[in-house]
């Protein structure tokens, strides 16, 4: 029956609100949805290849300094200068992702950095071997922040410290098959045959990802003006919580590589004497970064972001503290510590980065990347000098003083966070 046989108004009914919009779909990916498989395997497969890449020579120092006659301070500079060009053009790489996507910077970079792969064995010196290990890193600097960027604008929130857990868990395969497949190789054919079986492990690995990775459906390009680019860069520089997060993400990787650039030294020599196969398959305890790294999400959820860097520190500490033991057993399990603690370190950081920007995500990657590849080199050489200076207790005091440095800035970051709660309502800060 019509309002007007009724009685009733028709200007109610003409002026009843109309209903509330439905809020957009989420068509970011999520676990279990479509695409999110590819993408993780893709991102995992890109890990896989940055790092077995960055770190070929780490576990071939002694074999390198044997052949070119120099000590461990010369030939961790094989890994130094890798990093360090990571670290230098990580930035500019940032930029470009912004400007011409972040799948064309990673393709390109991957490809670069696996040709140049190809040429490592066959570099005649050592200056030569340096210079081209340098200019892998310099490719490989693509790669990081652009795939944590991708991370950022393609996952739901609630996924992402899952999502680049997944990535830095493919740094760690990377960089234990990386070391285990060259420290076997190298035993029966030299490090030269071992460092090309890691660059064409490396091609396979850039082909699947290319393959796999679904085109970005929530980028948008950003400008490549050098303003732009430096207001970004200060603005983020600006902020105290990267700021933390930045030297946490350094200082955890300077107790990782120098550990990590030295232990072949330390275990091919007495009291240990371990062959080079040997030494390069203790590396396998990078499989506990592997599960530390993909399990940050929930430890964040059970301790929060610092607690989880409390919990990372103690272990690295302990791990540190174990493997000064003359014997085979305690130092393995060190390892194992000091692994779990920097993995999970790491993968907390940099999902806080990503996070926390809230524009030019990208350059905010970029500038935890370039801090935790200084922290790479710097553990790497001053690593190699104090344990040259002082043997393994003196590279473990680098390490400990690096954890104590974060433990320190984490504690400066809890007390900011109470202050602010006090004078605005709490945040995720």
């Amino acid at each position: 029956m019509s309002p007007a046989s009724t009685g009733a108004s028709t200007t109610v009914a003409a002026h009843a609100p109309s209903p509330a919009p439905e809020p957009a779909a989420d068509t970011r990916l999520a676990p279990g949805g479509p695409g999110y498989r590819r993408m993780s395997f893709a991102l995992f497969l890109a890990g896989v290849a940055t790092f077995a890449l960055l770190y070929s020579t780490q576990a071939l120092l002694p074999l390198i300094s044997g052949e070119f006659g120099v000590a461990a301070s010369d030939a961790s500079w094989t890994v130094a200068a890798a990093t360090g060009g990571l670290a230098l053009f990580v930035l500019p790489m940032s930029a470009l992702s912004e400007r011409f996507g972040r799948r064309t910077v990673m393709t390109a970079s991957l490809a670069v950095a696996v040709s140049v792969g190809l040429l490592v064995p066959f570099a005649p010196s050592i200056g030569a071997l340096v210079a081209l290990r340098a200019v892998q890193g310099a490719a490989l600097a693509g790669l990081p922040a652009s795939a944590t960027a991708y991370l950022a604008e393609e996952v739901r929130p609630r996924a992402l410290v899952t999502a680049i857990g997944l990535f830095v868990a493919g740094n760690s395969v990377g960089g234990m098959s990386g070391r285990i497949i060259t420290g076997w190789v190298a035993q029966e054919w030299g490090w030269r045959i071992a460092v090309g079986v890691i660059g064409v492990l490396a091609v396979g690995c850039a082909v699947a990802f290319r393959l796999l990775l679904p085109a970005p459906a929530h980028f948008t390009a950003g400008s490549l003006r050098p303003r732009v680019l430096f207001g970004t860069v200060r603005d983020h520089l600006s902020d105290p919580l990267l700021r933390r997060l930045y030297a946490i993400g350094a200082l955890f990787m300077t107790v990782f590589g120098g550990v990590y650039t030295v232990i072949g030294y330390r275990l091919t020599a007495q009291p240990f004497g371990l062959a080079q196969g040997v030494v390069g398959s203790i590396f396998l305890v990078y499989l506990v970064g592997t599960v530390s790294a993909s399990t940050a999400g929930r430890l964040v959820d059970r301790l929060g972001r610092r607690g989880t860097f409390y919990l990372a520190g103690g272990t690295t500490t302990a791990g540190l503290l174990l493997s000064l033991a003359d014997s085979l057993v305690p130092v393995l399990l060190g390892l194992v510590l000091i692994t779990a603690g920097f993995f999970a370190g790491h993968a907390v950081a940099s999902s806080a980065v990503s996070r926390t920007a809230t524009h030019g995500r990208a350059q905010a990657s970029a500038l935890y990347q370039s801090s935790y590849y200084i922290g790479s080199s710097v553990g790497s050489t001053v690593g190699a000098m104090a344990f040259h200076a002082g043997g393994w207790s003196g590279t473990v005091g680098v390490g400990l003083l690096a954890v104590l440095g974060v433990v320190t800035i984490t504690v400066a970051g809890t007390r900011a966070a109470r202050t602010a709660s006090v004078t605005e309502p709490a945040t995720a800060r």
